[in-house]
């Protein structure tokens, strides 16, 4: 498949950001440019597209041959129309929506858009749910919570499990038993019955905290959140992006933000099999290969085994960068030592500048609420209010909770007005629990800071105060060896972590695997020498409170089923304290136990 460079065609607009202050010391922020005129849903956008262009391809997978097997715009509508006749048949509506127990792919893809032309309400639900749990508990919570009318499953032996664990709950598990339905009026009518108020999506947190909660998301959300995005990024108008993605889409990054924005601007999205996990991201570097994208989006995990993809194969890298606008990256904050290495490899790669941008959200605001459209120093940067969404900041210590107010917001949850009111305050801005800095108080066009969830903070026994997000990411910076990391020190006396190994990094480092020594930690002496060395780095150039003194690097990945992690990659930080309690102990018994690395210099 040939690249070209991309055109010179204007990346970002020009940031213009109003602020105001209010009593208390609270602030607002919104864009002086108003939300611009958009399709009442993206399902429009998609007709609109497959009527201009109906033979361009809107998403391929691949094949068994090894080939791209491609779903065009035409024959997306003509799927979805069948599709959402079969569904109404079946007795389908907004009080009864469709359960999807699927993968990202075109199967997926078109039982979606079949739901949401129908004005059939869609809940994906997280495939690690499915393959990754040995209870399935969730999945049954959510079953029991939405009452869906139907089931889709994309292969019925991977997902039977899952199935079984949902009676009485009528299962789909082949396409072709929707695709072969002759619409007739009936979902033309439904279409045209759709509003912005109408739920298109119920998409479900991570659930650490308890069972998952399922938010609204409605068609004016989805649709308003793309033309907020279009305005940030004029290119988008002007070019049809193609991106090859691996982001699930039972999470509003992959199944809002991405899909959504290749239904609104005519792109074509090439689902990635592969995940930045061992012996998963080989596959995402031979699509990458073969697919150069002009946007990429991921998270620091795949970034993280990106980086030296591209830095131990220069093809590889002239192949990735070769029409590519921008790196994208959201759901945790992007380590500042792995933004400008990616940064670094592609001005070597390429003798241009491509921007490393971000963006922040929630599944609660479908998701973006700003966007990084400019240029920034510092890797925590998410940018300003897009067009259309109003922030206030509250004080919070020694920053700000961020706010949000918009029509890309929520009504709240599924079946929960209790959680559904607590989640807004008197003025009904959505409380999202982030901490946010202004970058420049005397400018508020340069844009907030992310400082990390306010629920993750804590105090030392000292009195001090320590923002984990923000110890994390300098932690994570500072130490390409480390994958991850949970920030422990609450009520200690200093603060300490619990990491695991970027095995890739290890690997090329020391020249060759780090094994585990069995049990719950990687107890290699090569390995300890470096991060030692590493830590005391680290140390010597942060504040006391974001010094971080032990750490230990786990063996046991993060447990889905217990609420450490999604299946994104996100790690809940309370959630891994409470569960591995024994290692927390590890990190602050004396005299100092074997495994324990301790900063080099350190008594």
């Amino acid at each position: 498949m040939a690249s070209k460079a991309p055109p010179a065609l204007p990346l970002f607009a020009r940031p213009d950001i109003v602020a105001a202050g209010q009593p208390g010391g609270e602030l607002t922020l919104r864009s002086a440019r108003q939300l611009g005129g958009h399709p009442a849903t993206v399902v429009h956008s998609l007709r609109e597209w497959a009527r201009a262009d109906p033979a361009h391809w809107l998403v391929a997978e691949r094949a068994g041959d090894g080939g791209w097997r491609a779903c065009t715009y035409g024959e997306a509508v003509a799927a979805a129309d069948s599709i959402g006749q079969a569904l109404l048949d079946r007795g389908l509506g907004a009080g009864r929506p469709l359960l999807v127990l699927a993968g990202n792919g075109i199967g997926h893809l078109l039982v979606t858009l079949g739901a949401m032309t129908a004005g059939i309400p869609v809940a994906p639900v997280s495939v690690a749910y499915s393959l990754q749990s040995d209870d399935h508990a969730r999945i049954r919570a959510i079953s029991e919570l939405i009452s869906p009318g139907a089931v889709f499953a994309d292969d019925a032996e991977r997902f039977g499990p899952a199935l079984d664990a949902l009676p009485g709950v009528p299962a789909i598990t082949r396409l072709d038993e929707l695709t072969t339905t002759c619409p007739t009026d009936a979902v033309r009518l439904a279409m045209r019955a759709v509003t912005g108020d109408t739920v298109a999506k119920i998409l479900f947190t991570s659930g650490s905290t308890g069972t998952p909660k399922g938010v609204l998301n409605t068609h004016r959300m989805l649709a308003s959140n793309q033309q907020m995005i279009r305005q940030a990024w004029p290119f988008l108008a002007a070019e049809r992006p193609v991106i090859v993605d691996w982001l699930p889409w039972s999470h509003t990054f992959g199944g809002n933000h991405n899909v959504n924005m290749m239904l609104t601007s005519g792109g074509t999205l090439y689902v990635d099999a592969g995940r930045p996990v061992p012996g998963a991201f080989a596959q995402t570097i031979a699509n990458l290969a073969d697919v150069p994208p002009t946007i990429y989006f991921n998270v620091p995990a795949g970034y993280a085994q990106l980086a030296p993809a591209l830095e131990a194969d220069p093809e590889f890298a002239k192949r990735f960068f070769s029409r590519l606008r921008l790196m994208f990256n959201a759901a945790a904050a992007l380590p500042s030592g792995l933004r400008a290495r990616l940064a670094e490899i592609a001005l070597r790669t390429t003798g241009r500048e491509v921007p490393v941008t971000g963006s922040w959200g929630a599944t609660e605001t479908a998701p973006a609420v700003t966007s990084a459209h400019f240029g920034f120093a510092d890797a925590r940067c998410i940018g300003v209010p897009l067009p259309g969404t109003e922030v206030k900041l509250v004080p919070a210590e020694d920053a700000y909770e961020i706010r949000v107010r918009g029509p890309n917001v929520t009504p709240g949850y599924f079946g929960r007005p209790d959680l559904t009111a607590a989640a807004f305050d008197a003025s009904g801005f959505y409380r999202t629990g982030d901490a946010v800095a202004l970058a420049d108080p005397g400018d508020p066009s340069a844009g907030l800071v992310f400082r990390g969830r306010i629920a993750e903070d804590f105090k030392l026994e000292t009195g001090t105060f320590v923002r984990v997000g923000a110890v994390r990411t300098a932690l994570l910076s500072a130490i390409p060896l480390l994958s991850d990391a949970v920030v422990a020190g609450e009520n200690r006396a200093f603060v300490a972590a619990l990491a695991w190994l970027n095995a890739p990094e290890a690997a090329r480092l020391l020249g060759g695997d780090v094994a585990a020594a069995g049990g719950e930690l990687i107890a290699d002496k090569r390995l300890a020498r470096l991060l030692a060395r590493a830590l005391a780095a680290h140390n010597d150039a942060a504040g006391s409170s974001a010094r971080v003194e032990r750490l230990l690097v786990m063996a046991r990945p993060a447990s889905l089923d217990g609420g450490e992690i999604t299946d994104k990659g996100y790690v809940n930080q309370r959630k891994v304290l409470a569960l591995r309690p024994a290692l927390l102990d590890m990190l602050y018994a004396d005299p100092v136990p074997a495994g324990v690395i301790v900063a080099e210099g350190t008594a």
